[in-house]
């Protein structure tokens, strides 16, 4: 995600004085592609799990555990659930939703945009909120699967995979928010007749992420690190397992 980031957002510094449509266009590229990694994510958990939903593969070990689900879920689910092919089915599609409507709402905002029907206020407002509920559902459904598989998955250090994921995704987020703010209280304004203040908060916004991601790229070289797939780590692994099962 971090290159994919700093690379779009680098494009748009160079050019921060483009259209809208093609501002709209480098965050969806960006954003359809970190709707991707949250699925791939997901599908990650499965593996270190032995766990395929296609294939009606759950181990009996961990089926019936309890999820508990917190509000504002609780008002489309009850509060505790127990964990079988069903649960672990839905909080796949949970995953997926936003890999979907984020595409779908993309296409639909360059088109409106290219069509000028995009400066409406709550046209941006009712896509701002989809997207913001489909990301958190789909975010709300790996910290559920997290919580539930914590012990098994600790060997794997996902945590530190996940906050690479939703730290990204989380500070690009409310980092746009707070540039939002202090333009609305003209702390941020343009002082050029020939550069309007919303492509002065574009950039900024850009040059930002470009900074950003070289940190976020060192802690995710760190959080996905190759060790684990090499061959002498893994045949270590391997026989301690097997020794264990022998005591």
């Amino acid at each position: 995600m971090a290159p994919i980031y700093a690379i779009d957002s680098y494009v748009g510094l160079i050019d921060f004085r483009g259209s809208k449509a093609f501002f709209m266009l480098l965050e969806s590229i960006k954003e359809c592609y970190e709707a991707l990694v949250i699925a791939k994510f997901l599908a990650l958990l499965y593996s270190y799990l032995n766990i395929s939903i296609s294939n009606n593969i759950v181990p009996d070990e961990i089926k019936g555990r309890e999820i508990h689900h917190s509000f504002p879920m609780t008002l489309f689910q009850p509060r505790t659930t127990r964990l079988n092919h069903h649960t672990l089915k839905l909080l796949k599609y949970w995953t997926w939703q936003f890999v979907v409507i984020r595409p779908v709402c993309s296409i639909l905002m360059i088109s409106l945009q290219l069509l000028g029907l995009y400066s409406s206020s709550w046209v941006s407002w009712t896509f701002t909120i989809i997207l913001n509920i489909s990301v958190s559902l789909a975010l709300y459904s790996l910290v559920i699967f997290y919580h539930v598989f914590a012990k098994e998955l600790e060997p794997h250090k996902p945590l530190a995979k996940f906050l690479c994921i939703k730290g990204i995704v989380f500070f690009c987020f409310w980092q746009g928010i707070m540039l939002d703010i202090l333009v609305a209280l003209k702390i941020i304004k343009s002082h050029h007749v020939w550069l309007d203040v919303e492509h002065i908060e574009e950039a900024l916004q850009n040059a930002l992420v470009c900074v950003e991601m070289v940190f976020f790229a060192a802690f995710q070289q760190h959080a996905y690190s190759a060790k684990p797939y090499k061959d002498g780590h893994t045949s270590t692994t391997s026989n301690k397992k097997l020794d264990k099962k022998k005591e």
